[in-house]
């Protein structure tokens, strides 16, 4: 049998150890420091040569007056540390640079760029390919693996860590995921939990999973973020998962459940033909937008009269129509943010953008993929507060229940 030719890459790191001896990890990052910076410097040279159309030592006739005209200094950092090289320059400023282009000084983003294509939901084999067109070289699938694996500690200390003791609003939701079992693909659950703070800032709370989403598998979350340091909760926001609003009454009893009125609205629509939705839905508007509760329910009772060729539709409103009477003993502000679940339909349409590239090999990898997609939502929210957060408060502190967990949370603050 042949003996086994080393590859490039064990060539190369057989090289480097004869040459530097290394006797440690920072001995290591010293000597791939000594090396990437003649790898740039070379590449850099190979751009000039590219631009002015003629080799260093060519000493023939030029088709540019342009020439080469010394050298910048940068120190660049890169993931071995900082590393000083000498960037090329002409004498017209025309070079533009790629590999490292000017003003750039950090080029160990290799890592970020992989978690943000792998946040983004690209396949292991789409990551690769991507690295391979940008950067010349390739990574292979478990190299991939252990980058991202980079972030699985941090995501373990946010799942676990310390929540705030009053939420005056969270929305609750589960995403149907693919994931690979021992039977073969089945569909998984993940439970997530959106919050809003006293400050009108979002959080998402956590992640769980089941099999399937249940009234009990929902009051052990709530259970675990009671234990993670939450108090009290103003209104929980919900589908209508039967037995879920006995279930989070039994953790925080003196939480408002409110059923989604987006989500009774599709309901209803199963029973009506769709030449009547537009119809269907104006009227259904002229309820849960009425200024006051009387004048709800008089457009509640006007409803059911125009619509009573649709029994079971009326009838998805009727056994739910405490839901909408509710809404009216806060204002109109308060209204609008508890009366829909759009707000977590949203972090979960962001889910659904990175759930493309298959099924997950497990639990894991599922959690992997959406902390690295929470940590984006955590950008975009940086900053910005619910709107017309500032009335919200308002009219939540003239509320006898609530009122008084604002006053006592705050307080504590």
């Amino acid at each position: 049998m042949s003996k086994k030719q080393p590859t490039r890459g064990e060539s190369l790191a057989k090289a480097i150890i004869s040459e530097y001896k290394p006797k440690n990890v920072e001995d290591m990052q010293n000597a791939l420091k000594d090396v990437f910076g003649p790898m740039f410097e070379a590449m850099l040279h190979g751009e000039m040569e590219n631009h002015l159309g003629y080799d260093n030592n060519e000493r023939g006739e030029k088709e540019t007056v342009n020439r080469r005209n010394g050298y910048n200094h940068k120190t660049l950092k890169t993931s071995a540390g900082e590393v000083p090289i000498n960037v090329p320059r002409d004498r017209d400023g025309s070079f533009e640079p790629q590999v490292v282009q000017k003003r750039q000084t950090d080029v160990s983003s290799i890592e970020g760029k992989v978690l943000a294509m792998y946040a983004r939901g690209m396949s292991q084999r789409d990551i690769s390919s991507t690295i391979d067109d940008i950067y010349g070289f390739k990574l292979s699938a478990g190299q991939i693996s252990n980058i991202t694996d980079c972030v699985l500690d941090e995501l373990n200390e946010w799942q676990n860590r310390p929540l705030k003791a009053f939420y005056p609003f969270i929305f609750v939701d589960c995403i149907y995921v693919s994931m690979r079992t021992e039977q073969g693909v089945s569909d998984q659950a993940v439970y997530v939990i959106l919050g809003y703070d006293l400050n009108g800032g979002k959080d998402v709370l956590g992640l769980w999973t089941g099999d399937t989403e249940s009234k009990h598998r929902w009051m052990q979350v709530f259970d675990e973020i009671k234990s993670r340091g939450v108090q009290d909760i103003g209104f929980i926001s919900m589908d209508g998962v039967s037995g879920l609003e006995d279930g989070a009454k039994a953790i925080f009893k003196n939480v408002v459940v409110q059923r989604c009125i987006v989500h009774l609205i599709r309901n209803s629509l199963k029973y009506v033909p769709s030449k009547d939705y537009k119809a269907f839905t104006a009227q259904l508007r002229k309820i849960y937008g009425a200024i006051n509760l009387k004048g709800a329910q008089a457009a509640f009772e006007q409803f059911c009269d125009a619509w009573s060729k649709y029994p079971g539709a009326i009838r998805v409103w009727k056994d739910n129509f405490r839901h909408v009477e509710q809404l009216f003993n806060y204002g109109s502000d308060v209204r609008r943010v508890m009366y829909t679940t759009n707000a977590i339909e949203s972090v979960n349409s962001s889910f659904r953008k990175v759930t493309k590239q298959g099924a997950f090999s497990n639990e894991t990898a599922i959690f992997k993929v959406f902390y690295l997609r929470i940590k984006e939502l955590y950008q975009k929210w940086r900053g910005h507060s619910i709107r017309n957060w500032a009335m919200v408060m308002n009219q939540l502190v003239i509320d006898e229940r609530i009122g008084t967990m604002v006053q006592k949370y705050q307080a504590s603050t």
